[in-house]
């Protein structure tokens, strides 16, 4: 009895929707009268609303629509967003979750969800979540015409902005697909971006709440976009605890998309950037010049001035809790620190790469890939320098420092031209090293090497990868080192380069 009337009120709530959506068919109002766009811009009158919509659709000739897969930010923040509207008693569960773990979302929802629910739909922004727009049918766009997909997304504002009082920001397609005729109409209807996502758990594969969690644990970043579904896998309100421990585990905080893009900043694009161009390829190499440095002995003029100094130094890449930690540990003990970075790992998270350089630390190049650069032809070798080069460029906007590291520390006479000729002149080796990377060599076996190897001018190699136990001993490393008066510095002061 229960359900039978459960159906009868949703097929009710259907038809007045579809009484709707023919009346906005018609060309009636787009945009409820006192609808707030966030953009100070007064919205369109009802009447105003039907007669554009009476008129064909023009082609918009402004700039289209800026699109988001992630918001450039080195802040402690990011965002959960969902898609779809699930059944009222999924969506209440979903909201109380939220509510238990102090975590404020975006909803896109669906204009038919909208017509057929408005007061669920007002629920979300009641409870303090943003409401955007997921189009009307959720149809794929990048097969409709522009006129088409000008009514789903034009008609799917009106319809939050009359259920919640605010017109959408931003738009999301399905399956986050997206055309230039998309991007165009989003500008065309006030919205400031089309939105995809970067982390995606992929819940409609029917995981677990915990499966959910963990994906989101292994790739949560500052920037990020989460999308997950209301309307498809029950699991997903049961991932909230497991989403918010990870926030938690790596310090981060979960904000509404509108936040996370008033607090981020914009890229500037490549050639825009000072020094960008400062490693080319230069097959010209034979006569090329090298500095290949050690520690700080290797540098003629250098005077340390009764001082005790060494330079702290991290190769390769990790992940947003492994290197949010190792950062954490170096303010902690007010060190700086040289961060030799591989930029496939920049790549993907460029973010990550800025909060590096927004700490006051020194990042460097140390190639894309990772190969054993002895094992690879000339034009590769140099093509791994350039591409890093131009990445870590364009994630930190500004020129990394001209040192570069090669990895596993292989190196020859003819690399080292190959290396030089593309513009990094200076070879920034290491004298101490414990082989950290192998996680088989804990923290008191990684303490006592360092403290066995260094000597004043001193270059100290570790690691940022996962699962090692560098983290572990880096503050004993730290802390005894400063008791037998060494200081940190930066490798470029090490080397006298500043």
């Amino acid at each position: 009895m229960i359900s039978m009337a459960g159906n009868g009120a949703r097929s009710i709530r259907i038809g007045l929707a579809t009484a709707l959506l023919a009346f906005w068919a018609a060309g009636c109002s787009g945009a409820s009268p006192q609808a707030d766009n966030g953009n100070g811009a007064s919205p369109m009158s009802g009447a105003q609303t039907a007669s554009l919509q009476q008129q064909p659709i023009a082609r918009y000739t402004g700039e289209p629509s800026k699109t988001l897969s992630f918001v450039y930010t080195a802040k402690k923040e990011l965002s959960l967003t969902f898609d779809g509207l699930g059944d009222r008693e999924t969506i209440e569960r979903l909201l109380d979750e939220l509510d238990k773990h102090h975590i404020k979302a975006t909803f896109f929802v669906p204009g038919m969800r909208a017509a057929e629910e408005p007061d669920l739909v007002k629920e979300l922004t009641s409870r303090g979540h943003e409401v955007e727009n997921n189009t009307l049918t959720r149809a794929d766009l990048t097969t409709l015409s522009y006129e088409e997909i000008y009514k789903e997304i034009n008609r799917t504002n009106g319809l939050i902005a009359d259920a919640t009082g605010k017109q959408p920001q931003f738009v999301r397609t399905r399956g986050a697909r997206m055309s230039e005729d998309v991007r165009l109409v989003a500008a065309q209807t006030g919205l400031k971006a089309v939105v995809s996502y970067n982390i995606n758990p992929k819940d409609s594969d029917m995981q677990s709440a915990k499966e959910i969690g963990d994906y989101i644990r292994r790739y949560i970043s500052r920037g990020g976009i989460i999308a997950l579904n209301t309307d498809v896998n029950p699991e997903v309100v049961s991932s909230i605890s497991y989403i918010a421990d990870a926030a938690k585990e790596v310090g981060y905080k979960l904000v509404p998309l509108a936040k996370l893009v008033r607090d981020g900043g914009e890229r500037k694009p490549l050639e825009q950037i000072p020094g960008y161009d400062a490693a080319r390829i230069n097959p010209d190499y034979e006569q090329a010049d090298y500095n290949l440095i050690y520690n700080a002995s290797d540098i003629a003029k250098w005077n340390p001035h009764g001082k005790k100094v060494v330079a702290l130094t991290f190769d390769d890449w990790g992940s947003d809790l492994t290197v949010t930690r190792l950062l954490k540990i170096l303010e902690d003990h007010d060190v700086k620190a040289t961060f030799f970075l591989r930029a496939n790992g920049v790549e993907n998270n460029p973010n990550l790469a800025r909060a590096i350089v927004e700490e006051g630390h020194l990042v460097a190049n140390h190639t894309y890939s990772h190969p054993v650069i002895t094992q690879i032809p000339p034009d590769e070798l140099q093509e791994e320098v350039v591409k890093a080069h131009r990445i870590i460029t364009e994630a930190i906007q500004q020129q990394p420092a001209m040192l570069f590291r090669p990895p596993t520390g292989e190196i020859n006479k003819e690399t080292a031209k190959v290396i030089a000729a593309t513009g990094y002149k200076t070879l920034a080796l290491y004298d101490v090293t414990t082989l950290d990377w192998n996680s088989d060599h804990d923290a008191q076996y990684i303490l006592n090497g360092v403290l066995k190897q260094t000597t004043n001018g001193s270059v100290i190699l570790l690691h940022m990868l996962d699962g090692l136990h560098t983290l572990e001993a880096l503050p004993k490393v730290i802390d005894q080192l400063k008791q037998r008066g060494y200081s940190f510095v930066l490798l470029d002061e090490l080397y006298g380069m500043k």
